[in-house]
């Protein structure tokens, strides 16, 4: 499916990937390390740029995109892909991507206007302006202020002050969503932040964790690592654990497991019922990220368990009988929904590329290799861009995430193999660069 022409200049990052080697030889065995699987990924990575330059939209946010790069009908531009498109623009300015500075001032002036609730505080989830104003979002908000900081630092255009984005998103998360006393974030609140979701959520926990680490490099304040850590503590180490790391995803206020919530919507995109293989790998990659952070303490478990959690994923590769990770399992590790996405792909990438990196295991370079290949047999086009979905034909699916939207984790699996554990992506990359 991939090519190897493209007229998209392609970034340069210098310097090994790893703390250790796998295996021994003249030259280097990982492939993150090797300069043709370097160059490899990142003219894949500015291809993907180039691809999504067209999602800019004049009254803010960025266009859900189609298989061929056009909007899709019928989808409406949101503060999660913004948020999030901002976050890779601002990697892709310190990385000097030409087009990526537009993208970048485009999604800081969406999040100053046209999603920023003036009068309450905090963002909506849509230009409708309505709904509830979640844990999920707002933590991405956090993310893109942090690579909007970084990116500014190196000289990057940008509308607006990305440390006063900064400033304010930190403040709300850290006023409305963070719960001193339970280590972690509450869900959502109404748009008057006067009616709290009884409902705690892995998920938007897991994102606050990155969030975390990415503003507490961004803006060189070491709580956040800090508090990362204590969602950690909370979610991980308490509940996937005693679950043989099948990780569960929703609590009630007191964090109690709802291990049958949503058991009729197995192909939510936000709140699937079970255990996801693909957030198993998620939190693989985080806990690597906080166990090589300077700024916290961490105990031993951090990392024996982002290894136990991506060794639980990938145990189940193929497990219908098909090549891939399905999206969902039942407590008892049968599948429910068998949907093939892309984005655990993505964070398998890059969770093997860090374990390995950090342990020198030689299981974790086959596993990066054997996840690229599958990739590109199956989800990276020839722009770039990786295919969303995968239906029982191992075809283009179009049930929980079609088209082309989200450039996301992509980004990582592009970008994090080639830089260190720590500090976060964009920070990391501003100073090999």
């Amino acid at each position: 499916m991939t090519d190897t022409t493209s007229s998209a200049p392609t970034p340069t990052i210098s310097g090994a990937a790893s703390e250790a080697e796998v295996g021994s030889g003249t030259g280097p065995t990982r492939w993150a390390e090797r300069p043709a699987h370097r160059l490899w990924v990142q003219e894949r990575f500015a291809r993907m740029i180039e691809f999504v330059g067209p999602s800019v939209l004049p009254g803010g946010g960025f266009a859900y995109l189609g298989g061929d790069g056009s909007p899709m009908p019928g989808r409406e531009p949101s503060l999660l892909l913004t948020a999030r498109m901002t976050h890779v623009a601002g990697l892709a300015s310190v990385l000097g991507i030409p087009g990526s500075e537009r993208l970048l001032a485009h999604g800081l002036a969406s999040l100053d206007g046209a999603f920023r609730d003036e009068a309450e505080g905090g963002w909506f989830g849509t230009l409708e302006r309505a709904g509830r104003k979640t844990a999920y979002e707002h933590v991405h908000v956090v993310l893109a202020a942090a690579s909007a900081v970084t990116a500014q630092a190196q000289g990057a255009r940008a509308v607006g002050d990305p440390q006063a984005l900064a400033r304010e998103a930190t403040r709300i998360v850290e006023e409305k969503f963070w719960r001193e006393d339970e280590g972690a974030l509450c869900e959502s609140w109404s748009a008057t932040w006067d009616d709290p979701e009884e409902y705690r959520g892995a998920n938007a926990n897991m994102h606050a964790v990155e969030a975390f680490l990415a503003i507490g490099d961004a803006l060189d304040d070491d709580v956040w690592h800090q508090r990362a850590l204590r969602i950690c503590e909370r979610i991980v180490e308490k509940h996937a654990r005693g679950r043989d790391w099948l990780l569960p995803e929703h609590y009630d206020a007191q964090w109690q497991e709802l291990p049958d919530y949503n058991v009729d919507n197995p192909n939510d995109p936000f709140r699937p019922y079970g255990a996801t293989y693909g957030h198993l790998l998620e939190w693989a990659r985080l806990l690597c990220g906080l166990h090589a952070s300077p700024r916290v303490e961490t105990p031993e478990w951090v990392l024996s368990s982002a290894e136990a959690l991506a060794r639980k994923a990938l145990s189940a590769w193929g497990v219908d009988g098909r090549e891939g990770l399905v999206y969902t399992v039942d407590w008892e590790s049968k599948p429910v929904s068998d949907v093939r996405l892309h984005w655990p792909i993505c964070e398998g990438i890059q969770a093997t590329a860090l374990l390995g990196g950090l342990t020198g295991e030689a299981e974790w370079e086959q596993w990066y290799r054997r996840l690229w290949d599958h990739a590109a047999a199956h989800f990276v086009d020839t722009s770039g861009m990786w295919i969303n979905e995968l239906d029982a034909d191992m075809n283009e699916g179009f049930v929980v995430w079609p088209g082309r939207p989200d450039v996301y984790h992509a980004t990582g699996a592009y970008m994090a193999p080639l830089l260190p554990a720590w500090p976060f992506l964009t920070v990391a990359a501003a100073k090999l660069t």
